[in-house]
């Protein structure tokens, strides 16, 4: 059917899932937000998007109201202005919403790949929540794309249970990896040199993460258990440094929930058994990521005080991003066997803003507590935290700080701890 008569499913006052990253159904979402003018109080609950996001603005506020789990630049205007509302939570609880009931589906709007012989359609670069999402909505509205990859695990769904179809034929939506800027790469390339030979990594997108792989060409029987990656995955794939021969779990396979990158990602994942795209409750429960042999779980942040709390969804009280699988793994990766959760960070801003600050921002959250944190990694160096008291957390994050603020940083640090800081700081 058409996507204006798909979404006649769409109840007022329902709640509506949309799947989010690349996989946004941008035909669906833009048919769902004409009907505006004959809905009232439409709930809309998704991960981060791409894409089309006009039902977040004002002029749809008595039509939809958005709760995000994850912030996306497409909706971030929205949220400051109060128009939109974020839902802070474990991207691994996210499922456990819909399976347990605690919030009902009435519709899940999907994309999915074109069936085959046997007529399984699939999530495609998207699985994450969606499975729990689709398995207990009360109806599955598709939009039906030849451009989707089609891949495995948790992915297949197969037609008859899906309520409305409708045909398109769109570009999935592409992020370009972006060059490593100097800082980046002086980063990258710290982070590389604490990965060992048969580790499982977590990363995500970015130059950071993208400036890691760039330094792994030597490394060997690497792993991949990540809740999303990118295309930098690929070369180190053909280069027979990913193996995944070594994981305790699923080895031999990249394991993920998302993914994002260019049609080069998309085809290399097209119809391939060596990636599995599971439920975001497995990949990020924390029992299944310490079962991997030296899980290196590699997040960004915001800000980093100076005991070590990190601060990785909010300029202060203003909401950015959220809370996302980033504890998942920096806890499954510290219980891993010789795992090591890494928080690496340029030491300052574009505009020269210290991120190894004395204090969080006042209503800054804490997304990583300062007693999961272990490894901090600027362009400057790495700071280990495991083990050090205050005084010597605050020490060691100082050396990792841009020259710049190290000064005001150990004035504060000794008007924080007196006398501890020299005693027990490290050399």
């Amino acid at each position: 059917m058409s996507a204006a008569e798909a979404v006649k499913l769409i109840p007022s006052g329902g709640r509506v899932l949309v799947q989010g990253g690349s996989a946004t159904p941008q035909t669906l979402v833009k048919a769902m937000t004409e009907r505006a003018h004959e809905l009232r109080n439409v709930e809309i609950v998704h991960l981060h998007t791409e894409g089309y996001a006009e039902y977040a603005k004002e002029e749809y506020s008595k039509s939809f109201l958005t709760n995000a789990f994850f912030i996306g630049g497409n909706i971030r205007k929205s949220v400051q202005a109060g128009n939109a509302q974020y839902i802070p939570i474990f991207l691994s609880d996210i499922p456990s919403l819909f399976r347990t009931g605690a919030m009902p589906l009435d519709v899940a709007l999907v994309q999915v790949s074109p069936p085959d012989k046997h007529g399984y359609c699939s999530l495609g670069v998207s699985v994450d929540i969606v499975r729990a999402g689709v398995d207990h909505a009360k109806y599955i509205v598709a939009q039906v794309n030849p451009q989707m990859p089609r891949t495995f695990g948790d992915a297949l769904i197969h037609v008859n249970k899906i309520d409305a179809l409708v045909d398109v034929d769109e570009t999935i939506y592409e992020m370009k990896m972006s060059e490593p800027t100097t800082d980046e790469a002086a980063i990258g390339r710290y982070v590389a040199d604490m990965i060992p030979d048969g580790a499982t990594l977590q990363m995500g997108i970015g130059g950071i993460p993208n400036a890691v792989l760039s330094y792994l060409d030597t490394h060997k029987d690497l792993g991949i258990h990540t809740e999303m990656f990118s295309e930098g995955v690929i070369k180190l794939v053909e280069k027979g440094v990913v193996t995944g021969k070594n994981k305790a779990l699923n080895p031999g396979k990249i394991v993920s929930g998302f993914a994002m990158g260019t049609r080069k990602l998309y085809d290399f994942m097209d119809n391939n058994p060596e990636v599995v795209m599971m439920d975001i409750a497995y990949v990020n429960d924390t029992a299944n990521i310490r079962k991997n042999p030296s899980v290196i779980a590699i997040n960004s942040a915001i800000e980093v005080d100076i005991t070590g709390q990190i601060c990785a969804d909010s300029i202060g009280t203003r909401m950015y991003s959220g809370v996302g699988g980033q504890m998942d793994f920096m806890r499954g990766a510290a219980l891993s066997p010789g795992g090591k959760p890494i928080t690496a960070l340029p030491s300052m801003t574009a505009k020269g803003v210290s991120k190894i600050v004395p204090t969080l921002k006042e209503g800054a959250g804490v997304v990583t507590t300062r007693a999961h944190a272990r490894y901090v990694v600027t362009e400057f160096g790495v700071a280990e935290l495991f083990g050090r008291n205050l005084a010597q957390r605050a020490k060691a994050l100082i050396n990792v700080a841009h020259p710049d603020h190290r000064e005001s940083l150990d004035q504060a640090a000794f008007e924080r701890f007196g006398k501890a800081f020299g005693v027990y700081a490290l050399a």
